[in-house]
């Protein structure tokens, strides 16, 4: 295995929680200590290391996805100094202290997961993702490979409806699939531009778009008010109060807001 180091603090469980939260997920899968990512048809491993983590295999395919996973993008220093100045975050960060948020390394994967989860809890959405990742998806050792955009675009709608999608999910997924737009072109565009071509394509929603910028492209100012966990753990703050009061920190503000809720 090779070593990557984490800039610290880093703290591999808290960073990984999310993958256990809602249950086991086949694409991110946390088995025995250390979660398992399939790239360009290989499993990959990251675990814990003193400092860091320990990947293999590591190398040029492997090392961007193993990035986003661990949040690596995220300056945490800055965060911490600014949050330890706001009444709500000042007592929440020090016990979440080393959190990064992991990222989705696949732009298709990401949205076809947020569609996935419109409007039902989060474990019903990951038993319904999952079914999906093993009816058009690949294994490889321990994970399985997410469904590739070519796949599912091939895939008729009555097949995601039998897998738990309802109807218009399923409509919503295959023509995501089908649709003409260079989603990895997007982390190129300002945080407006990609709002405003990702709510123009059916099915996907400002909620949808938001988390798109926190979740994938890491936007520092990305702030999904509309979401019910965040509404909640904001609480009694007006959830559109957030992007104000969190800026210039509002993506780092939501997750640690939201991990904080679910480990009182």
């Amino acid at each position: 295995m090779a070593f990557v180091a984490v800039p610290g603090p880093f703290d591999f469980v808290l960073t990984t929680e999310r993958f256990r939260a809602f249950g086991s997920d086949r694409a991110s899968l946390w088995h025995e200590g250390g979660l398992h990512r399939v790239v360009g048809g290989r499993e990959v491993r990251i675990e814990p290391a003193r400092g860091g983590v320990e990947v293999a295999p590591l190398d040029a395919e492997t090392a961007p996805v193993v990035r986003a996973v661990l949040g690596l993008p995220f300056a945490l220093d800055p965060f911490y100094a600014w949050a330890a100045g706001d009444e709500v975050l000042a007592p929440i960060v020090p016990r979440l202290l080393g959190f990064r948020p992991s990222l989705a390394p696949d732009p298709f994967e990401m949205l076809v997961g947020a569609i996935t989860s419109q409007q039902v809890s989060l474990p019903s959405a990951l038993a319904i993702r999952n079914r999906m990742i093993e009816r058009f998806g690949v294994r490889a050792v321990e994970a399985w490979a997410f469904p590739t955009r070519e796949r599912l675009a091939a895939a008729r709608e009555e097949e995601l409806v039998a897998v738990g999608f309802s109807r218009r999910k399923a409509e919503y997924v295959i023509g995501l699939a089908r649709a003409d737009i260079d989603l990895d072109g997007l982390v190129a565009l300002p945080d407006d531009e990609v709002r405003a071509r990702l709510v123009a394509l059916r099915g996907i929603g400002a909620w949808t778009a938001e988390w798109f910028l926190a979740r994938h492209l890491a936007r520092p100012n990305a702030w999904p008010a509309g979401d019910l966990a965040l509404r909640k753990a904001v609480a009694p703050l007006d959830a559109g109060e957030g992007r104000v009061r969190f800026h210039p920190f509002e993506n780092l503000s939501a997750h640690y807001l939201l991990l904080a809720a679910r480990l009182p």
